[in-house]
This record gives C-alpha cells, structure tokens and sequence, in this order.
C-alpha cells in the first residue's frame, strides 16, 4: 500500500460518517450521497506547479483544470451541475492571464452545463487551484469495483498527453527535445458523450488523472482482479519524446502524469453492441486487454511480457521527478 493510501486511511479512521454516503473508501471517482430523494456526487481536486502542467498558456491551463476536476464526476457516472473553485494566482499574473485561465475554466463549466458558485481567492509566491464539483447522478454509480474476470478493457483517448506535459516542463529548454516536440498543444479533452455512452454499457470505470497503470491498479484493487494489456495507443508524439530522452516508451504508460481520459470495463456478452453504438455516434475507444484474475498484472509490448505485479515505484517517493523517471527506466531493463 502506497504512503499517500495509508495517510488517507488514517485520516478517514478519524472523521465521522454519514448514513447517507453509498460508497466505500476508493470504491469510487466521486463521492455518492443519497440526498432528499436524489442521488449526488462530489468532488474535489487541487492542482499545482507540482502537477508539471505548463502555465504558458493560461486559457489551455485552465480548460485543463476544469477538465480533470470534472471528470472525476463523468468517471461515475453523473452530470455536473455546480462548480467552485479555490484560486490562488501567482503574484506575476497579469489580469490579462487570469482573464484567459477563467475565459479556459469558463468555456468546460459552459460545454457540461454547469453553473459556477464561487469559491475562494488569494495570490503567493506559486499558483495553486482547487475545483469542487457537486454532480446529479441518474440510476446507478459506475464504480471502481464492478470488474468482471473476462471484461474488455477500454479508455476513451491515447495513452501519453499527461506525461507528455511534464516531460515538457521538465526538459522543455533542451533544443532538441523541442525540435522533437514542436509546438505541442493538445489540451485534455472533455469525454462527456463518451461517459453517457459509457454509462449505459458498463458498470466499472475510472479516469485517468494518475495514468493508466494507476489507473488499472485501483480497479484491480477494488474489483480483486488484475489484468493484461497489450499493444497500447501511444501518442506518436511521446514515442518520439520518450526516444528523446533515452526513455523506453512504456513510461508512458506507469509514469503517473494523467491525460484525465475515462478507462472502463465492458462484458464480453456488451461488447459488439457498444461498439456499434459508439461507431454509429463516431465516437472512438481503445482497447487495452482484458481482466484477469487477482495477482496477474502485465504489459505486452512487442512481444515482450512486462511482469507488474511487483512493480511499486510512486512518484511521489521521490523529490525529483527525474529521479522517479529514472527509477522506472531501470525497472523496465
């Protein structure tokens, strides 16, 4: 068990409980609260300079903000309706930059429907945002629980915009890093048709704000399953990156830089007939594998069998991202 679980563990051992509350600890995206007859969701996610998201651009910094705070909600299976934040800007941001972060947040809230509320302001040395987010939830919750041995597995977008971006503000100065790179914009993407679609065939999903591999890990955790990936839909873009930097290519799937994109399950018996439906709404997924039994954890990459199920590096164990980085390379040689 990770550091950051137990830490979570020991607080929620402390805090009062209520009635009213339908999930257990990790069982879901969001949390799930019966309330005067109806069913609501909440949740709460913090980003900072430690999350290696680029500030160069304040609009697409916002819009991804509001992205992965709202996915969390679509990762359930609800609608998002109301919107708070806490913004603490950096004090060298102009009103013309932070009119652009909220013109970003602005236009998600707008695109989902949601109202904005209000929150909390301050101003510090570094940037710090934190999105609240209260969903409506129709039917039952998609949870992190609900994998079956034998479901597919699947995820709404290619595996690598997350680590792509801190790769970005790690080694964006190197020149030939850029040259490889380009002038990378790729904004996190807003997967709210996917998630109704997703929400009528499955009952297992997650979003991706950790990366696949964790991602992955806390379905197997709560379902008491594992898996077997293969042959994985890396962004073109950071196989090159990855090249770049003399790092194999499957950093981009265990390094815990997220893309915020929606990983689910479907029943063999759901598949085809969730697959005619998404080609009919032009809307693509990816399949990654396939659930297996508890303890089976491994990547197939060009006929090469990556055993994971020893695997326990965390990002957040080192204090230099690079570091970690490294630590993962030597893991996969």
């Amino acid at each position: 068990m990770s550091k950051e679980k137990e830490m979570i563990e020991l607080i929620n051992k402390h805090m009062p409980r209520s009635a009213s509350q339908l999930n257990k600890l990790f069982e879901s995206d969001s949390e799930i609260v019966q309330f005067q007859g109806k069913r609501l969701l909440y949740t709460m996610d913090e980003f900072s300079e430690e999350d290696l998201l680029r500030d160069n651009d304040p609009y697409v910094l916002g819009w991804n903000m509001a992205v992965g705070s709202i996915s969390d909600i679509l990762a359930s299976g609800g609608k998002p309706k109301y919107y708070a934040h806490s913004l603490v800007i950096q004090k060298s941001w102009s009103q013309d930059y932070v009119s652009k972060l909220s013109q970003g947040i602005a236009q998600v809230l707008k695109e989902v429907g949601a109202a904005f509320i209000g929150g909390d302001f301050g101003t510090s040395k570094t940037w710090r945002y934190t999105g609240s987010v209260i969903g409506e939830l129709e039917g039952e919750p998609l949870l992190r629980s609900g994998a079956k041995v034998g479901d597919g597995i699947y995820v709404t977008g290619p595996i690598g915009g997350g680590n792509i971006e801190a790769a970005l503000v790690l080694y964006g100065k190197n020149p030939y890093i850029k040259h490889l790179t380009g002038h990378w914009k790729k904004p996190f993407q807003l997967r709210t048709k996917e998630a109704e679609l997703i929400k009528r065939h499955s009952c297992c999903c997650i979003d991706t704000s950790d990366g696949i591999f964790n991602a992955l890990n806390s379905i197997s955790e709560m379902s008491e399953t594992g898996f077997v990936v293969s042959d994985l839909p890396y962004i073109e873009s950071g196989v090159f990156l990855a090249k770049g930097l003399n790092l194999p290519e499957e950093v981009l799937f265990l390094g815990e830089c997220g893309e915020y994109e929606l990983l689910f399950t479907l029943s063999k018996e759901g598949e085809e007939e969730f697959l005619n439906e998404a080609q009919a709404k032009k809307l693509k997924f990816y399949k990654l594998g396939e659930v297996k039994e508890q303890g089976s954890k491994s990547l197939w990459q060009k006929d090469r069998e990556i055993d994971l199920a020893m695997y326990d590096l965390s990002a957040r164990d080192f204090s230099d991202p690079k570091d970690y980085l490294r630590a993962v390379a030597n893991f996969l040689k």
